[in-house]
Formats: structure tokens, C-alpha cells, sequence
């Protein structure tokens, strides 16, 4: 069993009689599908389509907790609360409590049979990434069994992206980062922003660009370095752990080089594309 408190995460907690409804209406997953029993996985994009935040969503107690970025923690409620007009809803920053006398709250990672206390709900963008609870901080921090780098490993593997590592907010379509492959898009639902542009890149199947797990040989290249086949940029280094990692890839420059015998090189490195195995 393994579990680890996730530093970087934050808590958003949007409540009120309107709150289901609210971000019904602005977000890319359905969010009328979601309850103590079933967590969402979805983004809140621009009118152009891209990635302004990601962020997993659960019901509790009527209200919704977003678990997000806590770097952007204080952007998305400022964002929200653009959105929020006459709508009857209530944004918190979990993470940093209006209230000195309340505790934060954390966000515990658990996965290879962990079982978790607190507000427990598993991570629905993969089968075997795990789950996740929201306990106070401090107790999030004293319960974990491994580290941070311990569950990117796992996540890693998982083939799972990770926001402001594996791709830009701000510049990438739900496409790109496999949103619609993780169950973080439904199609069926109705209007939210920059669905327009997110249908049309569905429909038409125009995603040239995808997030796809990789193996290197050789050592990990940072975060952000250009993968060139004889020159030919077809992609740009993402996360990585041992010989495992992510990367951003122009797939069709990419098959083209692999079926010309051309390696793909990440600075010293060679990178090999793996079949993605998301679920």
C-alpha cells in the first residue's frame, strides 16, 4: 500500500443552492453526474478552447470540492467569482481558510490498495492511478507512507498528464492533453465555455497533437526540451521518472521519422514512443 500528501494540490469549495448548476454551465465534464460516490475529472477553458485550470470535483455535504493546482488556487476563485453574477453560490479557498482558526485542508494520494480516511473518492481519469482523500493538512502530511515523487512515479506510469508540467495552461486544447481520452470532456452535455471549439476538434478528428507515454535511453531531459528527429521538432519533453516519461507529441511529424528508420532525440537522449495504455 502506498500514499503520499500532494504539496502542489489545492482546494477550491464552491456551495449554494446554485452550485451544481453554476458549474454545469462553465465546465467540460458533467457535472450532474458527479456525487459523494463518483468524482469528475474536467477543466474550466477559455472562449478559445484552451486550458485555463484542470481539476478533479466532488460532491460533498451538497457543495463541490475542486481539487486543483494550488499555485492557481487564488486565480480560479477570482475566475469563478467573475462567472458567479446573480448565481446563489459560495467560493472558498480551502487552502488557505478566510477563517485563522480553520485548518487547511490536504489532499492525500492513494494507490496499490490504500484504502484512505476522510473524504475518500477514487481518481477517475485511470483504472489504476488510485484514490484520493481530503484530510487537514497536517494529518494529510502524517499519514502518508511515501513522497510526492513516489506517486509522479505512479502517475508517470499511468501515462496520466499533469497540468503546468506535461502541458501549458493556457495554451493547450482539452485534445492535446488527452483530456477526452481521461473522461475529462463529455460530449453530450450542454453549453459550457470554449465547447464550441472542443466539438469541432472532436468531430472533425483534427487533434494533431497528443500527450503519449515514452521510454528513454538515456538521461531524463528537462521539462520543456524539443524532440528533434534530424532536425524536425515533432515534440517537447513533458514529466519523467527513470526511464519512464511523458511527452507532448506532433504524432503525424513523429510516425513520419519512425517509418524513415529516424530516432527521436531529446537532448542526449533517445525517446522511444509507447503505446498508451489509458483506461
Amino acid at each position: 500500500m502506498a500514499s503520499a500528501f500532494l504539496d502542489d494540490r489545492g482546494v477550491v469549495r464552491v456551495g449554494g443552492e446554485d452550485a451544481r448548476g453554476f458549474l454545469q454551465g462553465l465546465v467540460t465534464c458533467n457535472v450532474e453526474t458527479i456525487s459523494p460516490d463518483a468524482a469528475g475529472f474536467g477543466a474550466l477553458l477559455s472562449p478559445q478552447g484552451k486550458i485555463l485550470f484542470d481539476f478533479l470535483i466532488v460532491e460533498d455535504k451538497g457543495a463541490f470540492l475542486l481539487d486543483t493546482a494550488l499555485k492557481l488556487v487564488p486565480d480560479l476563485v477570482k475566475r469563478l467569482s467573475l462567472y458567479k453574477l446573480r448565481a446563489k453560490v459560495t467560493i472558498e479557498n480551502l487552502s488557505a481558510p478566510a477563517d485563522p482558526d480553520d485548518e487547511p485542508l490536504g489532499i492525500l494520494a492513494l494507490w496499490d490498495g490504500e484504502p484512505g480516511d476522510g473524504l475518500v473518492y477514487d481518481d477517475p481519469r485511470h483504472a489504476d492511478l488510485g484514490r484520493r482523500s481530503f484530510l487537514p493538512a497536517n494529518e494529510a502530511l502524517s499519514r502518508a507512507s511515501g513522497t510526492s515523487a513516489d506517486y509522479e512515479a505512479h502517475r508517470i506510469l499511468c501515462a496520466v498528464p499533469k497540468g503546468g508540467v506535461d502541458f501549458p495552461f493556457g495554451e493547450t486544447f482539452p485534445h492535446d492533453a488527452d483530456m477526452d481520452l481521461i473522461h475529462g470532456v463529455d460530449f453530450r452535455k450542454g453549453c459550457y465555455i470554449g465547447q464550441e471549439v472542443v466539438s469541432r476538434v472532436e468531430h472533425r478528428g483534427t487533434a494533431r497533437k497528443r500527450i503519449l507515454p515514452v521510454r528513454l535511453r538515456g538521461d531524463a531531459p528537462p521539462i520543456g526540451t524539443e524532440i528533434r528527429a534530424d532536425g524536425t521538432v515533432v515534440g517537447t519533453m513533458g514529466s519523467a521518472s527513470g526511464e519512464r516519461g511523458l511527452a507532448m507529441i506532433r504524432t503525424d511529424r513523429a510516425e513520419e521519422a519512425i517509418s524513415a528508420g529516424i530516432a527521436l532525440v531529446a537532448g542526449t537522449s533517445i525517446v522511444e514512443l509507447m503505446p498508451a495504455d489509458i483506461v
